[in-house]
């Protein structure tokens, strides 16, 4: 190893080749994050040139190069390692420097960059060897094309004008002519600025010999710049380890790889408060299912490399197992993407589990499907499948702690793996079956019917799940995707993820509803209006039009339902309230649902969901100083009352999150509510709006803070299982 501080001039003048390898990931530098900051520093060296002061080379920090070998008499060649953003942007600028230069009319000052960029054409064989530095398969065309470009460049004329690449060389071609200006300093500004970037820029280059190792070197400087991904990591070490010709090594990459860097797989996804790109998320979901060990995110590469020396496969074998995982995976993903049409039972699971956002199953999906092991027999697998859905669901609906999920479904997978893949189901449904764990066991019916006959479970749910567990019911009325199998009693499913849900009850029912009234059981409506049996799914049309609206009436909700609402599960609310909608009729109607949910997700016949020891939930009093403290309202903010007999009455957040009313500080929205209204009782987060042009009240900011808590707890925080109004 060598290692040198060099200038542009030194570095880029000779004769050569410095190759990206392909499966380094695209060219990713911006302009807030690096160009700017870079232009900044050249013209901060170039103006103290222009007054004639003595500059301090400016360092623009650290490359790794390797030597491959060559032929004698073709250009030496060089690997990129490490460095390749900095050395190409640095090719982007020095190439636009050269046409504004030039286009100014000064060719001969021009000349003496245009040797950093391109080699001559004597010592060329073929025209990819025009370039000192050739980028990666992916950035290669639009590279070619701005450095390629007739003088003066019409950017908007090239055919990669929205590519990185081009956007970069603009940006510095226009910088550049600006700081140039027109005047009569313009000869003296273009030899300082050539100067600059021929012998007063410096980097450390890191020359390995071709015998080094080179990976190890690209771990360890991979944290500069724009951090690397899990699957920028992983690609780089696989293609490392390819024992293959450089053609050989770009076919597979076409074949294999390329994929990985399409925007699907570049997307973001998030997988409990942080993002990952959907690649990596699933590089480390599929490393679970093959090592049915729990892999964290942060030790995904180092595990992927163990997994890869313990198994001594050859990445020629890996590459296509990997490939074929892949495809599935966005084959499934897709599928339950689609709103409409039916879904297979494995689609439909990708789309119930993510409503309810939970990643950590997806190593199973990958296990079931995985193309290298036998295939799983159709009944076993749908048992699988419904097995883990039941126990997600329920365990979501009696607001089970979600700690140490990653480690349930590792527990799982080995018991699938130490059995048969005929026996997928049975095994599966018996693993789950013994659980007696607070962490990990599956609960009965008893306790479900228990908590959905009486939670408020509108506002202990996060909408995205609730709206979902409606749509199966629907789904199970119209025959579809039920457990028994029978034949659909309708056309087609319902719409996924297209309606709203709507309280038949208002939340503000004393606006145009009757006075209160109690069902047999003693509850009060208000004590209903959030429970199942009151929640229905419509348009949002539909929704805004009915939305505090009486039952009876020309306007009514009832003949709206009628005239528009064709879901089964809307029929049942217009069949049983035919001259009102009581109390009674919700807690009917909540009966009649939860039984459905219990056919949709079922236990083993006799299973009573038993634990070990006393369950324990930690209960969260979620209170407006919560809110103000994880960034959801600001201090200062003036609340407006939503009632229409108080509407426009306000209220002012403190910083500690106090309710102040008139001067009158309140320690709960619901004191500050009953102090406006005079009532003895009000719901204070439904109360207060907090965006008085719309509809959003304290209820969707404590909506979003409870998902927050909720999705840190799968991912392994002891936050809360339980939350409370105050």
């Amino acid at each position: 190893m060598l290692t040198d501080v060099r200038t542009p001039h030194d570095i880029f003048f000779t004769p050569q080749r410095l190759l990206v390898p392909l499966f380094q990931r695209p060219y990713v530098w911006s302009k807030e994050g690096q160009w700017a900051p870079l232009w900044e520093d050249v013209k901060r060296v170039a103006d103290k040139v222009v007054l004639g002061q003595q500059p301090v080379p400016h360092f623009l920090g650290a490359v790794v190069l390797q030597q491959q070998p060559s032929v004698i008499g073709n250009l030496a060649v060089r690997t990129v390692i490490d460095g390749q953003q900095r050395l190409t942007t640095l090719q982007l600028l020095i190439d636009a420097a050269h046409a504004s230069v030039q286009v100014k009319g000064f060719e001969a000052i021009a000349k003496q960059l245009e040797a950093l960029v391109e080699n001559a054409e004597y010592f060329t064989q073929e025209p990819e060897e025009k370039f000192k530095v050739w980028p990666t398969n992916r950035d290669r065309a639009a590279f070619n094309e701005v450095m390629s470009a007739e003088l003066p460049i019409d950017y908007s004329s090239l055919s990669n004008v929205n590519s990185r690449m081009v956007e970069a060389h603009s940006f510095f071609y226009g910088q550049i002519n600006d700081w140039l200006g027109t005047d009569d300093t313009l000869e003296v500004r273009a030899n300082a600025l050539v100067l600059t970037i021929r012998t007063l820029l410096q980097i450390v280059v890191i020359d390995l010999l071709a015998d080094e190792d080179a990976q190890e070197i690209f771990e360890t400087l991979n944290a500069r710049g724009t951090p690397l991904t899990a699957a920028d990591l992983i690609k780089n070490f696989v293609f490392q380890r390819l024992e293959t010709t450089p053609k050989g090594a770009e076919a597979a990459y076409h074949q294999y790889w390329q994929q990985f860097e399409t925007p699907f797989w570049e997307k973001e996804v998030s997988a409990g408060r942080i993002n990952y790109t959907r690649s990596s998320l699933f590089l480390t979901q599929w490393l679970i299912a093959q090592t049915l060990v729990d892999v964290p995110a942060r030790e995904v590469f180092g595990q992927f490399k163990r997994f890869v020396t313990d198994s001594e496969l050859p990445v020629e074998d890996l590459l296509p197992t990997l490939h074929k995982s892949s495809e599935l995976y966005k084959n499934f993903s897709d599928a339950a993407s689609n709103p409409s049409g039916s879904l297979s039972r494995l689609e439909l699971f990708v789309y119930r589990t993510l409503s309810m956002d939970s990643q950590v199953v997806r190593p199973i999906l990958l296990w079931l499907v995985d193309p290298e092991k036998s295939e799983i027999p159709q009944v076993q697998l749908d048992k699988v499948l419904v097995t883990v859905e039941s126990w997600l669901v329920r365990r979501t609906i009696v607001r089970a702690s979600t700690n140490n999920y990653n480690k349930v479904i590792v527990d799982l997978l080995n018991e699938l793996a130490s059995h048969s893949r005929d026996d997928a189901g049975v095994i599966a449904e018996a693993f789950f079956a013994r659980q007696t764990s607070v962490n990990s066991y599956w609960p009965g019916d008893e306790e479900l019917k228990n908590e959905l006959l009486t939670s408020p479970i509108y506002n202990r749910m996060a909408r995205a799940r609730l709206r979902m567990i409606l749509e199966a019911i629907e789904d199970e009325r119209r025959g579809w995707f039920t457990v028994s199998g029978k034949n659909p009693a309708s056309e087609q499913p319902m719409i996924r993820g297209f309606c709203s849900i709507e309280h038949v009850i208002p939340q503000d029912w004393r606006a145009n509803w009757d006075e209160d009234e109690v069902d047999e059981y003693g509850v009060h409506r208000d004590d209903l209006v959030h429970t199942l049996g009151n929640l229905v799914l419509l348009t949002q049309t539909l929704n805004s039009k009915v939305s505090n609206g009486p039952w009876l009436g020309e306007n009514g909700k009832r003949e709206s339902f009628i005239a528009s609402a064709t879901l089964l599960t809307t029929q049942d609310v217009i069949n049983n309230g035919v001259s009102d909608w009581t109390a009674n009729d919700v807690h009917e109607r909540t009966t009649s649902l939860a039984n459905d949910i219990l056919r949709i997700w079922p236990v083993p016949a006799g299973h009573k969901g038993e634990i070990v020891g006393k369950r324990e939930k930690t209960i969260y009093s979620i209170k407006v100083a919560d809110l103000v403290n994880a960034g959801l309202i600001s201090p200062g903010t003036v609340i407006r009352a939503r009632v229409s007999s108080h509407f426009g009455r306000e209220a002012q957040i403190s910083e500690d999150g106090g309710i102040f009313v008139d001067g009158k500080r309140f320690e709960t929205l619901s004191a500050a509510a009953k102090a406006v209204t005079g009532s003895s009782s009000e719901a204070g987060w439904w109360f207060w709006l907090v965006d008085p042009e719309g509809d959003r009240s304290f209820i969707d900011l404590r909506e979003t803070y409870f998902e927050s808590l909720q999705v840190a707890s799968e991912f392994g925080s002891s936050e809360s299982d339980e939350l409370i109004e105050e």
